[in-house]
């Protein structure tokens, strides 16, 4: 049964058949093989999607989207560029900068992806950098919006393996300045190695005005997150009161969202959140059927068996995550093997919260590696540009970005110490 799920899922991909309906599909080859009854797969798909802090997910993609319409997102990118813009290389390391501002409130790098890409791929364009590396930096940039907390995977990685999303958000804030750092410290490198962005300064605001200009766009992140950690409300309920307070900033305060606009970015929301909904309901039921098969029980004691101990074990799991993520979505990579990898590393002592992280940021990399890479196709419609042009810048960052995951799996306080420092009061 386990093979024929397997084989029908990946024959799937391999047609470019649409993830979730290659999972589903895979499914229900598994309930015929099994002579289950159908009606399994209704019970489990509901189950699946019958989760309260899931309602995250809805309410961060339209505030994302609220932001990109309402003029936050510009905003912030001026803030971004009145502080690290006047070097060389300035203009590329307000993109990363921005995208770790606007991953504090947007919780999707897609979001992340076309809310900045469209301001920032046509400025470093016209400061003469190439198209391609441009796509490539916006691409890597916006991974940062599922490792910078709150993130749309960790919610599904804390209901998935049951560990706390609060936990997970706190501990993210480490890694996603980590990998933030080094790319901002890598692009700064290269461009003075290529003599790129000599006049990145150009025309950009004052520290203070910029910070003024941007005081309710960047008051975001601390209302969301601080409202969070304080307990004023819990992470689903933190998404809701982002998209109000984004909706009262660019109706009210902005001014540059109309109630016509709003339809529009309604129609966007509503599309991405079923699909991010679809592939959670038939994961869920491909989790069930494999769960049900012993799947999990057996990997973990092959896993056991095979590494001997946490660093091998760690180090196997990276290398699988990394090639599961080139081809499986990461919403549903984490929905399907969360549940299974989870209980493997707590046995070898591995703290949950820290090999969630360490699920995140690698999987998180399959959005910006081809064939399936989700930030890539996002990027390429921004910038009008084909994939196969990228994807030879891409290499650079994705390296970049591999040294950051080895680092975060091997040195768990760079984690951990936030969390433990605010669940130990």
């Amino acid at each position: 049964m386990t093979a024929a799920m397997l084989v029908t899922m990946l024959l799937g991909f391999a047609l470019s058949v649409s993830v979730a309906v290659s999972i589903g599909l895979g499914a229900v080859v598994g309930i015929q093989a099994s002579h289950a009854h159908m009606l399994i797969s209704v019970k489990e798909m509901f189950n699946a999607l019958n989760k309260f802090p899931l309602a995250a997910i809805p309410f961060f993609i339209l505030a994302g989207n609220l932001m990109e319409t309402g003029g936050i997102s510009r905003r912030l990118v001026d803030f971004a560029k009145s502080l690290v813009g006047g070097v060389q290389g300035g203009l590329p390391m307000t993109c990363v900068l921005t995208c770790m501002i606007f991953a504090a409130v947007s919780g999707s790098s897609v979001a992340t992806t076309f809310a900045i890409g469209a301001i920032l791929i046509p400025a470093l364009i016209k400061a003469g950098y190439p198209v391609t590396w441009a796509s490539a930096l916006q691409a890597t940039s916006a991974e940062l919006g599922v490792i910078i907390p709150p993130s749309i995977p960790m919610i599904l990685y804390g209901v998935a393996a049951e560990v706390s999303i609060g936990e997970l958000f706190i501990a993210g804030f480490g890694p996603g300045v980590l990998i933030s750092g080094a790319l901002m410290v890598f692009v700064w490198a290269y461009c003075k190695f290529k003599g790129w962005g000599r006049h990145d300064g150009d025309g950009r605001m004052g520290v203070l005005a910029a910070t003024w200009r941007a005081a309710w766009a960047l008051l975001m992140p601390v209302v969301v997150l601080g409202g969070i950690y304080g307990g004023i409300f819990t992470p689903t309920e933190a998404a809701a009161v982002s998209v109000l307070y984004a909706l009262v900033v660019g109706l009210v305060i902005y001014r540059e969202l109309t109630l016509k606009d709003l339809v529009a970015v309604l129609r966007k929301s509503v599309i991405s959140s079923a699909v991010i909904m679809f592939i959670i309901a038939n994961a869920g039921l491909f989790a069930f059927l494999i769960t049900r098969a012993g799947v999990p029980e057996a990997i973990g004691h092959w896993l056991e068996a095979t590494l001997q101990s946490p660093h091998w074990f760690l180090l196997g799991v990276n290398a699988a995550l990394f090639v599961i993520g080139m081809f499986i979505e990461t919403s549903a990579a984490i929905i399907v093997l969360g549940p299974i990898l989870a209980p493997v590393a707590a046995h070898f002592g591995v703290d949950p919260v820290h090999f969630g992280l360490i699920m995140v940021v690698n999987l998180a990399l399959g959005m910006i590696t081809p064939p399936f890479g989700v930030n890539l196709f996002a990027v390429c419609t921004v910038a009008k540009v084909s994939l196969d042009r990228i994807i030879r810048h891409l290499l650079p960052f994705v390296l970049v970005v591999l040294a950051c995951l080895m680092v975060i799996t091997y040195v768990p306080q760079l984690s951990l110490a936030a969390r433990d420092l605010v669940y130990a009061r």
